[in-house]
């Protein structure tokens, strides 16, 4: 039998993971890594440690618990925290795969001897013609997970596997149900974990450790002031709740420029763009692109984005100019820009950027 770790949060998907690989005779060991908790002592919705341990139990399967408190916060939500301040939107559980979830459980992996690890992602591991790891959309939109994992490494995918990639949820619950599973009927957590409340600002006041952008101007696209904000880390491109301003018109967050800690207000149709730029690239599908070159694909500028047809262009060895067919809505600084080729395959993907060549 093949020894594979499992990561446990306390889930029905990992749970449901855990169960399938068991039945197919794999020796699981469920795992979970603790990241966060809160000032009440509660673990994050990632890590509700009482929870995967009353899995593991009835699964019958070893299970462990591994601290990674320190780094997550150096590694997580610290830069979360800059990102906001420097007038970015990030995505911290695509850094978090990477760097804290994939590395720690492989690192316990090979304490334990386990050459593979798994978890309850709705996506596929599979291995393209040219010898590298990709990760291949879920054909079902609705819970596709692909969009989060676009920075593992080649050595990360090599080694994962993510059985729950063919399912629906539904049939998910289902296999939950029939095998007793406690968390057959717990319901999705819709929120970054460490801020289960989804109030990003206020848990900014709370944790930062440097000074936060004060109060200041929105103001129009040609400068004129319109009134005030409350700190440029209260707000997203494409944002139109919240902003207190009586236009007569609808309006939205159009840019945050943090060196002059203005909010630039603006039609839904200013939101608009046909280009966008993206650095910090990885690729999966393909070693990457020569400077100059370009290649089409469908890129996804966030999560719940169905995606739009461009071509990408490599400017330089870290700039990527993304050309769309059809022009898309409120590309926010910080997200990430996910490549995907006509297969659903991940291609790769960067974070979004300025021009600011």
């Amino acid at each position: 039998m093949q020894k594979i770790l499992v990561g446990l949060s306390g889930g029905v998907d990992s749970a449901v993971c855990a169960y399938l690989l068991k039945q197919a005779g794999y020796e699981v060991i469920g795992a979970t890594l603790r990241t966060w908790v809160s000032e009440g002592g509660e673990d994050s919705r990632c890590c509700e440690i009482d929870d995967a341990g009353e899995i593991a139990a009835h699964l019958g399967i070893p299970y462990y618990v591994k601290n990674c408190m320190a780094e997550f916060k150096a590694q997580v939500t610290d830069p979360f925290i800059s990102e906001y301040i420097h007038g970015r939107t990030p995505n911290p559980c695509v850094g978090c795969n990477r760097t804290i979830k994939w590395a720690k459980m492989l690192e316990l992996a090979d304490s334990l001897g386990a050459g593979m690890v798994a978890t309850g992602h709705y996506a596929t591991v599979v291995r393209r013609e040219n010898g590298r790891f990709t990760v291949k959309q879920s054909p079902f939109a609705a819970k596709d997970q692909s969009y989060m994992l676009y920075r593992l490494t080649q050595e990360q995918l090599a080694r994962t596997m993510m059985p729950l990639g063919p399912l629906t949820k539904e049939e998910v619950r289902k296999i939950a149900e029939a095998a007793g599973i406690p968390a057959a009927g717990k319901p999705d957590s819709q929120e970054i974990c460490f801020i289960p409340d989804g109030n990003y600002a206020e848990y900014i006041e709370r944790f930062c450790e440097q000074e936060i952008p004060p109060e200041g101007n929105f103001v129009d696209g040609g400068g004129r002031v319109l009134g005030r904000h409350k700190g440029i880390t209260h707000y997203t491109i494409g944002q139109r709740k919240g902003l207190g301003l009586a236009m007569g018109v609808p309006v939205f967050v159009r840019e945050l420029r943090p060196e002059t800690n203005e909010v630039v207000i603006g039609s839904d149709e200013e939101l608009f763009s046909d280009t966008v730029f993206c650095r910090e690239l990885n690729f999966l599908s393909i070693e990457g692109i020569a400077p100059g070159e370009s290649i089409p694909a469908v890129v996804r500028i966030r999560y719940h984005h169905r995606g739009e047809k461009a071509r990408i262009r490599l400017v330089s060895d870290d700039l990527a100019e993304i050309t769309f067919k059809k022009p898309v809505r409120a590309a926010a600084p910080g997200q990430a820009a996910v490549f995907y080729d006509e297969e659903g395959c991940v291609i790769g993907g960067g974070t979004i950027t300025k021009d600011d060549r």
